[in-house]
């Protein structure tokens, strides 16, 4: 049966787009809010900023979609200080990031689903090659439409700025993989431009030595890509990039210095290739210490020659090592390639040098978020993953992820060809969601065996250290994970960055061992974590781990929950039920010119919190459901010191900041922002 040209009435809706993930599309100037509790002074004048995606032109409930797509929307509060002394008052403010893509979207009224393909479609094993040029030439299609005169918007580049947010130089800046940054004025969230490693559009103009990110030629907007995640070093202010590409040499290399009239130890670095990277990968994060950078080359393609091999355009083989590239941040032509087991990582949590006694870097150490296998890339496009086989084929079957089994209550069937057992679909392949237990057992009948070197599915907080002492041999002297419990989104001290950290503040789940699909359908963080890793390390150092497979604290989670033990390395914070939360991101009590080794956990874990009890009968959002900012004092996470009461919701989104009084008043001037054509 084909559902071509027909308009099929689909039974449920993604979840990407209904309860709490859905978007919203009200947004707000700064607005007072009230509150209960007290709010820490060290916050005043400060701003806490959260982005995320959050889809303009989605009408079409039943379109692929992923949670990784959507325009870049930012939500914050900013701490405003009063006439009062003391007296601090919040004020929400939300704005969409006014990238080309967005205001095409907005001006473009019959426009139903957005403009660039899914990540579901590219990642959905089932998606035929004809689907897919469609949808690229689709896109392609209307880039060139807004060129054309009489278009309100030229798309000059494809990002919607929807991943993260730094601080550097002076600039907010806004991220995603696939443009340059996106300048943002604090605290009114306002766009101004894109920016190019030199300046931002929008701000003062002044002669620039050259083209910036991506340089000059045809393929210059490539190499303009720049990873969700930059590192800002604490100490020099200088800002380290990479820029993934899909033609060789695939990687480029980037380093920002603080002002060019503070410029200590180098000269701004743009685009210098990286050598020696396998091919075009899917490479959202890395590592910078003090003095080196670790590029992460995993067997997670994101290759759109895959096409002409048959194969999808997102593939993971995990017969295939993964492979870390370490080198002297001002350097990467000296840089040498470590080998491990196949697995994916999408955020670092830290990075640092570890030291002879004569002050020389021997070794190079990288704390990660390792998952064992690519299913967050599938379960956040509500597909079901391909499972790994003996050999090189990878079948596509549904595996259940223990993680979501709480929230996973749906049925479903098979086939949209059989009666019997029929599935929801999306472009043809079985959906995560509505996978049950016959259906996982019809689909796996089929299948080949599972190799039998397989880890089970789990992403934990991972330790991995790097040999730089001999030169003859490449080696990972240490890998293993520090704790048994899921654990994302990873927070620390600004000023313990690039440098060893004793905590690492993260995200975590109550309801299961698994953390299969922890960033895939239906996240539910309902337990926020500080890890002591300086306490797991040294006893992952008196008794080592098995490597790769091994663990510090086996523990699980209920265990955990019930300790009360006050120097337990793990300290959680679990949500009140049917309260979730987002990513945490630390404040520090004491200033910079305070700040010590002895008060490193002295400060607040800032994050949006959601009462699902809001949610109807169907699971979604009244429209005056609401979420709140909360405050935890992160010294006992057990104290919650404040909640801010904000005038609408926040969806589950992706990654915030915490921006201090000085950066919001130290912010570079502009001439002009971005806004809406009416």
């Amino acid at each position: 049966m084909s559902f071509a040209g027909q308009k099929r009435k689909r039974p449920h809706k993604h979840p990407y787009l209904s309860g709490n993930f859905a978007p919203i599309h009200q947004t707000w100037p700064l607005t007072p809010c009230s509150y209960a509790g007290t709010i820490p002074q060290e916050l005043a004048g400060g701003q806490y900023v959260r982005n995320g995606g959050n889809p303009v032109s989605n009408d079409d409930l039943g379109r692929d979609a992923h949670w990784f797509d959507g325009d870049g929307m930012l939500s914050g509060v900013s701490f405003k200080r009063t006439a009062e002394p003391g007296k601090v008052q919040p004020e929400f403010v939300n704005q969409f990031i006014l990238t080309d893509l967005y205001l095409t979207s907005v001006a473009s009224k019959n426009l139903r689903t957005p403009i660039l393909p899914s990540i579901a479609t590219l990642v959905n094993p089932a998606s035929t090659l004809i689907c897919i040029c469609f949808r690229i030439i689709r896109a392609l299609f209307l880039v060139i439409l807004s060129h054309l005169p009489g278009s309100t918007h030229a798309i000059k580049r494809i990002s919607v700025a929807n991943t993260a947010l730094y601080y550097h130089n002076g600039r907010a800046l806004a991220t995603c993989e696939s443009g340059p940054p996106m300048r943002i004025s604090l605290p009114t969230l306002d766009t101004v431009g894109w920016f190019n490693g030199h300046q931002a559009e929008g701000e003062y103009s002044t002669p620039q030595p050259s083209a910036g990110f991506g340089g000059e030629g045809l393929l210059s907007f490539m190499r303009e890509w720049t990873t969700g995640h930059p590192k800002v070093d604490p100490i020099t202010n200088e800002m380290v990039l990479f820029h993934s590409t899909f033609l060789p040499p695939y990687i480029h290399y980037s380093v920002l210095p603080a002002g060019q009239e503070e410029i200590t130890r180098t000269s701004k670095i743009l685009n210098a290739p990286v050598p020696g990277v396998s091919g075009a990968k899917m490479m959202h994060d890395f590592g910078v210490s003090r003095n080196f950078t670790v590029i992460m080359d995993l067997p997670l393609e994101l290759d759109p020659f895959n096409l002409a091999k048959n194969r999808p355009v997102v593939s993971y083989n995990s017969s295939n090592p993964s492979r870390f590239g370490v080198f002297p941040r001002m350097d990467p032509t000296k840089i040498r390639w470590f080998e491990t087991s196949a697995c994916c990582i999408f955020h670092t949590a830290n990075s640092w040098d570890y030291f002879d006694r004569e002050n020389n870097v021997i070794a190079v150490n990288l704390l990660a978020c390792r998952l064992t296998s690519a299913t967050l890339v599938f379960s956040a496009g509500n597909i079901a993953a391909p499972q790994p086989t003996r050999g090189t084929v990878e079948e596509v079957t549904s595996k259940r992820m223990p993680f979501l089994s709480s929230y996973d209550q749906d049925f479903a069937y098979i086939s949209c060809d059989n009666e019997k057992h029929r599935v929801r679909c999306f472009d043809g392949a079985p959906s995560l969601e509505y996978l049950d237990t016959e259906s996982t057992q019809l689909l796996h009948s089929s299948s080949p065996p599972l190799r039998d070197d397989i880890e089970e599915e789990q992403c934990r907080l991972y330790y991995f250290r790097f040999n730089l002492d001999n030169s003859d041999t490449n080696e990972i002297t240490h890998q293993y994970a520090l704790s048994a419990i899921p654990f994302e989104f990873p927070s620390l001290h600004p000023q313990r960055e690039m440098q060893s950290a004793r905590y690492i503040y993260g995200c975590s789940t109550s309801s299961a061992s698994s953390f299969g699909a922890a960033l895939g359908r239906a996240v539910k963080i309902d337990v926020v974590v500080k890890t002591d890793v300086k306490t797991l390390l040294a006893r992952g150092a008196a008794k080592p781990p098995r490597s790769v497979t091994g663990c510090v604290d086996e523990r699980s989670m209920e265990e955990i929950l019930q300790s009360n033990d006050p120097d337990d390395p793990i300290q959680p914070f679990r949500m009140p039920e049917g309260w979730f939360a987002q990513e945490p991101r630390f404040v520090p009590r004491a200033t910079q010119a305070d700040y010590d080794d002895s008060n490193e956990d002295d400060g607040y874990l800032l994050f949006y919190a959601f009462d699902e009890s809001q949610l109807d009968s169907e699971g979604e959002c009244s429209t005056d459901a609401k979420s709140e900012l909360w405050i935890l004092d992160a010294k006992t996470m057990k104290d919650v010191v404040a909640r801010i009461h904000l005038p609408q919701r926040v969806p589950y989104g992706l990654h915030g900041n915490w921006f201090d009084e000085a950066q919001i008043r130290g912010q570079r001037g502009f001439e002009e922002i971005r806004s809406v054509s009416v």
